[in-house]
């Protein structure tokens, strides 16, 4: 995919004395008080607003955060704490501006935050006028905020329609070079993880995948439909028995070329969703009417991490098992640690996966974390991206 770099602009000294507003993604938790209860985001950011600073830049930065009304700024949807949290990593002043559309006074060398750009009447739905005005703004649209990449709202791509530039900002183009190494030229076999709770959800996200990976895992929910299909016992676990047929038609496309959809040999069981829960090891075909599975047994988990190992192209995309628990989380782990011992290039997405990262500490190990939830399942997809796509017709021309 061709886009303009940011980083490029700025080797090339064109970012000196311009005018450069980043549309970063800076929606972070919060708690009661309105405190910042996790900044990766933020931090995320740092490296883009740093380059447009080192590169001479006068440098605007805006977000979104929650979801505001329109036309209405209420002090839980403002993104003061952001500003005096940015300003800490940046080591400088990060001054807030509330009323922008019309105009702002920034000078090079000095980093604004622009107040919630989802206040902004005709920001969801990419007004061409406030656009427009946005555009006025600036002589350098960057986009660094994968998160959005999905929609098309005056920030993320109007914006980049009327900019005198738009380029890419260093996340953004992490992201694109990511999955174009993951899903558009991948080293074999390609492995992809896909779990969560619903088939439905996901659906074509799966049938997308069956085109093209070599191995397909499924996990949580999803494996329990996947085991209905296979014609395995689920006792009342979660599954969605209206999409067998789906599941089956999955596994046929895959079987046709070759590919499998590993089905779990084992088991790990409860009588009742808890973390207190007795966890009891089963074989696949011995779960009863009455068990609830949590998460795939031991055995599963030794066969997939071996596959994963082996693997040339990892793509990540939710727990395999209720590893908020720790009785039902060594299906989690397992396949956490094989990736982080694969010499496969592994990207992985999704808060879920993300949290996992976490709390087994493998962040250093995954070849890419990505920053987006829903814009990395629709890229799982197959869909373009409404920023990736104006960003490639800009650099077009």
């Amino acid at each position: 995919m061709k886009v303009l770099r940011f980083s490029d602009l700025c080797e090339e000294g064109r970012a000196r004395g311009r005018r450069v507003f980043i549309r970063a993604d800076l929606n972070v938790p919060q708690d009661d008080q309105g405190r910042i209860t996790e900044d990766t985001r933020i931090r995320a950011s740092v490296p883009c607003i740093e380059m447009a600073l080192a590169g001479g830049a006068a440098v605007m930065v805006t977000s979104h955060l929650g979801r505001p009304t329109e036309g209405e700024l209420k002090p839980e949807d403002s993104l003061a704490p952001v500003a005096t949290r940015l300003a800490e990593l940046l080591g400088r002043p990060v001054r807030l501006v509330r009323d922008w559309v019309g105009g702002v006074d920034v000078q090079p060398g000095e980093v604004v935050l622009l107040e919630n750009c989802r206040v902004n009447k005709g920001e969801k739905k990419n007004s061409p006028e406030l656009a427009q005005k946005m555009a006025a703004l600036c002589d350098i649209y960057v986009n660094d905020a994968f998160g959005t990449a999905h929609r098309a709202e005056a920030t993320t791509y109007g914006i980049a329609q009327y900019a005198k530039v738009a380029c890419a900002g260093p996340l953004l183009a992490a992201e694109i070079d990511a999955i174009g190494k993951a899903l558009a030229n991948p080293r074999r076999p390609l492995v992809a993880i896909v779990a969560g709770s619903k088939v439905s959800t996901k659906l074509t996200i799966l049938q997308s995948l069956a085109k093209n990976v070599d191995q397909l895992v499924v996990g949580g929910g999803i494996a329990n439909t996947f085991m209905l299909a296979a014609g395995l016992p689920i006792g009342k676990s979660l599954a969605e028995a209206d999409l067998v047929g789906e599941a089956k038609a999955v596994m046929a496309a895959m079987k046709a070329r070759g590919a499998e959809v590993p089905i779990p040999t084992d088991v790990v069981v409860a009588k009742t969703f808890a973390a207190d829960a007795p966890a009891t090891v089963k074989k696949a075909q011995d779960v009863a009417a009455d068990d609830m599975i949590l998460d795939i047994g031991p055995e599963t988990a030794r066969r997939l991490a071996d596959q994963l190992k082996a693997a040339g192209t990892i793509v990540w995309n939710g727990p395999v098992g209720v590893f908020e628990f720790d009785a039902f989380a060594q299906g989690t782990e397992a396949i956490a640690r094989a990736v982080a011992a694969s010499s496969a290039f592994s990207i992985a997405g999704g808060g879920d996966t993300l949290a996992a990262i976490a709390k087994y500490g493998i962040e250093k190990d995954v070849g890419y974390i990505s920053t987006g939830g829903g814009a990395f399942l629709e890229v799982l997809e197959g869909k373009t991206l409404p920023a990736f796509e104006i960003l490639e017709k800009r650099a077009a021309g």
